[in-house]
């Protein structure tokens, strides 16, 4: 991922991506960027200006989601003095900052249909008019956009113009989910951990115990890399300093005891829509480590093992390594959390 002017990640999926930005980046011609919300989309659109011959013009960025569909043709195009209700001067819109540079359309599956066809215009013959204007203006732009949303499957209901989708479409980016980026995981999560450590003036980087990264590497990642970022950067600095590794990790900043229930008439929808919501709702994650599914347990012994293993790591490192505090909490005597962490081999200098 590219935090601040740098690329970090290994896995192929992720260094084919960054380098058909690159050739895409000299080739003067509309570029879409495809992918999950997270995986680096207006970073990438970044990459294409900044090795473009248009690097030192503008990069004008606009979300199409950000406004309401009355303001986006004015924000887009810009306006005449009085060509609206409250249009008291004549503004500039985007396409005439950008002039020569580039402009980045994030969120582009949610432009009305009216926006769509004045853009499809500008991308054909480079020209715009301001809303209430009567002469059109030339401009020199390369369009960026990005989406998350299918725009093929939406161009075949109906919902996006195919003829603009062609015209955007010289080269399509899609960026990987983390989730399938091998290796990139654990190289992110140290990136974001040791400048986290850095930030906390720590004298040294600990680390992270065996049982969080394994949990890093277990966890889906809806959120893609800006949720990575989000749990590790809170990971390390909830820990007490650079004694020890870093051995609790909580993904759901939401999940707590004391959390506000829904009003009764949302938690019977959510019961309507589904057994599955109800995990989605708690934001409940299975701690690394954990049992395997059911069907696939063929040592029923090593799999108990296994699971009572990442229950135990996980409340030591939530607890801080304090063991009466994590014997308290598990309902255990001193005597049998310490059995237990000797069992599994959970002496704090090797987790």
């Amino acid at each position: 991922m590219k935090l601040e002017s740098q690329f970090i990640g290994q896995s192929g999926a992720f260094l084919d991506a960054v380098e058909r930005a690159s050739r895409a980046a000299a080739m003067n011609r509309p570029v879409l960027v495809i992918g999950e919300r997270g995986t680096g989309k207006e970073l990438i659109a970044e990459r294409l200006h900044r090795l473009s011959s248009r690097w030192d013009e503008p990069l004008v960025t606009m979300n199409c989601a950000a406004l309401p569909e009355t303001l986006i043709e004015a924000e887009l195009f810009g306006h005449e003095a009085g060509a609206f209700t409250g249009a008291t001067k004549t503004r500039v819109g985007r396409f005439e900052e950008a002039d020569r540079g580039t402009l980045f359309l994030d969120e582009l599956g949610t432009l009305s249909m009216g926006a769509q066809e004045r853009l499809l215009r500008a991308v054909e013959y480079g020209e715009i008019t301001r809303i209430g204007a009567s002469r059109p203006i030339r401009v020199d732009v390369r369009i960026v956009a990005a989406t998350n949303d299918d725009l093929p499957a939406l161009a075949a209901s109906g919902e996006f113009r195919a003829d603009l989708l062609d015209r955007l479409s010289f080269e399509v980016i899609t960026l990987p989910p983390l989730r399938v980026r091998e290796g990139d995981i654990g190289v992110l999560a140290e990136y974001f951990g040791r400048r986290m450590a850095a930030e906390l003036d720590w004298e040294r980087w600990p680390g992270f115990a065996p049982h969080v990264m394994d949990a890093l590497e277990d966890h889906p990642w809806p959120g893609n890399v800006r949720e990575l970022r989000n749990v590790v950067e809170r990971a390390v600095y909830r820990w007490a300093g650079p004694d020890m590794p870093i051995a609790h990790v909580q993904f759901d900043p939401f999940d707590s005891p004391w959390r506000p229930r829904p009003p009764e008439h949302r938690r019977s929808q959510a019961q309507a829509s589904g057994a599955g919501s109800a995990s989605a709702v708690s934001g409940a994650t299975p701690a690394a480590g954990a049992a395997p599914s059911f069907d696939s347990i063929e040592d029923l012994r090593a799999a108990v093992d296994a699971h009572e293993r990442a229950i135990l790591a996980h409340a030591l490192g939530k607890h801080r390594w304090n063991q009466r505090q994590t014997a308290r909490a598990l309902g255990l005597t001193y005597d049998q959390l310490r059995h237990c962490i000797r069992k599994h081999s959970l002496m704090e200098g090797q987790d």
